[in-house]
């Protein structure tokens, strides 16, 4: 709980907000010190002592070595892969990834002379995807909506083994609460802190998280003297990556969290834990009894036996998890059930409140069908946020709106 807290001298307990944009220096030689060693606070776009403090407490959560905080988890992904791609490297990545994630490799990335290779996320069908020019895997800990658990330790081994950097979207492992992928050898995080972080949906953030790796002591960028004439590599070491992040995506790019911003999400992390299991609990509940139910055609919860993904949900996850999704075999079924269910709708997750959202016109709408067959997504699928309702009253909700399909 005081992880990332900073000392107060006025001894406020809690966070203080560090509302400013620059920061002075006593004298001349205070400020050519912290702008040649980047030690310091010297404007706000780089670093400010409310977003640090966030970016420790999430180390200590996800087990990291450096944190960066970004202004959102899209945010997060743009400038984790663009500290490690150059024009004419590939990425290998999982099929049925987030929908603006596929979006920024072919529209961003593509432009860059960057080439992605989409295979489903086993251990063999990534290795044979690997070239010489691959610098990166990119996963997630669990596919938005299929809710398939990749198995991150082997992927993890087989990163190490060809030198590319394995980087997990942990936006589904609630900030460490459901899923640690760096403790099963990940090279790099990212993740969207819009969601449980927040736990309110009331507020955008992302993050990118690294380990300690000698990794980085095979890619150019690290090796190549920078404009003050240092090698990365040799002067900061493993810390040359999270480094190589904060001066793209914020000190160049920009993309920088508001201390107000990361004032709230320093707030929610302090009961995220609490909140993902109680949803994961209720989230059960909820498959265990709508999945033999005669209106349902399929049912995905990864705490269930009979699911795909159990096995490496056991392994790798705290519990089952908060979200579920519903297939109810038709567009108008679909239809049907989100017009009737008193709930909200709504293309976000995490949130206290139960949100569901219908991918196929939603959240996937602007890939090809068959793009979002492959994901998982159909024309009847509903994804399910669950909430801190009570599951008893949540489980009326859903029987009353599956009698109008």
């Amino acid at each position: 709980m005081l992880a990332g807290l900073p000392e107060d001298p006025h001894g406020a307990v809690g966070l203080p907000i560090y509302a400013v944009a620059a920061y002075g220096f006593k004298t001349l030689e205070e400020g050519q010190e912290r702008f040649a060693t980047g030690e310091g606070y010297v404007y706000a776009r780089q670093k400010d002592p409310t977003g640090r403090a966030l970016e420790e407490r999430l180390s200590a959560l996800e087990g990291a070595l450096e944190a960066v905080a970004l202004a959102s988890g899209q945010a997060a992904t743009f400038a984790a892969l663009l500290a490690l791609l150059r024009q004419g490297d590939e990425v290998v990545a999982a099929k049925g990834l987030f929908g603006q994630t596929i979006g920024l490799f072919h529209q961003v990335f593509g432009l860059m002379g960057v080439r992605v290779r989409y295979v489903d996320p086993e251990p063999d069908g990534v290795r044979e995807a690997l070239t010489e020019r691959t610098r990166a895997v990119f996963v997630e800990t669990m596919a938005n909506p299929a809710l398939l658990v990749p198995d991150l330790e082997a992927l993890a081994a087989l990163a190490e083994e060809k030198g590319v950097a394995l980087v997990v979207d942990n936006t589904f492992g609630a900030a460490g609460a459901l899923c640690k992928p760096l403790r099963w050898g990940a090279h790099v995080v990212v993740e969207s802190l819009t969601k449980w972080a927040s736990g309110h949906g009331s507020v955008l953030g992302g993050a990118v998280l690294s380990r300690e790796t000698a990794l980085w002591g095979r890619f150019p960028q690290f090796l190549e003297p920078d404009l003050k004439g240092q090698v990365p590599w040799e002067a900061l070491g493993p810390r040359a990556y999270p480094e190589r992040v904060r001066t793209l995506g914020l000190s160049l790019g920009g993309m920088a969290l508001s201390p107000f911003n990361a004032y709230l999400l320093f707030q929610g992390l302090e009961t995220v834990a609490l909140r993902v299991s109680r949803m994961s609990e209720t989230a059960r509940f909820l498959a265990e009894r709508l999945r033999a139910h005669p209106k349902v055609r399929a049912l995905r919860y990864p705490g269930l036996p009979e699911d795909p993904a159990y096995a490496n949900a056991q392994k790798y996850l705290a519990s089952g998890g908060p979200m579920l999704t519903l297939d109810l075999g038709s567009l108008e079924a679909a239809s049907r059930f989100l017009g009737t269910i008193r709930l909200l709708k709504a293309p976000n997750l995490g949130d206290a409140r139960t949100l569901l959202v219908h991918p196929w016109t939603t959240t996937h709408s602007r890939l090809k069908e068959e793009a979002r067959l492959q994901a998982g997504v159909t024309p009847g699928l509903v994804r399910v946020s669950v909430g801190l309702e009570d599951p008893e009253d949540l489980l009326a909700l859903f029987l009353e709106a599956l009698g109008a399909v």
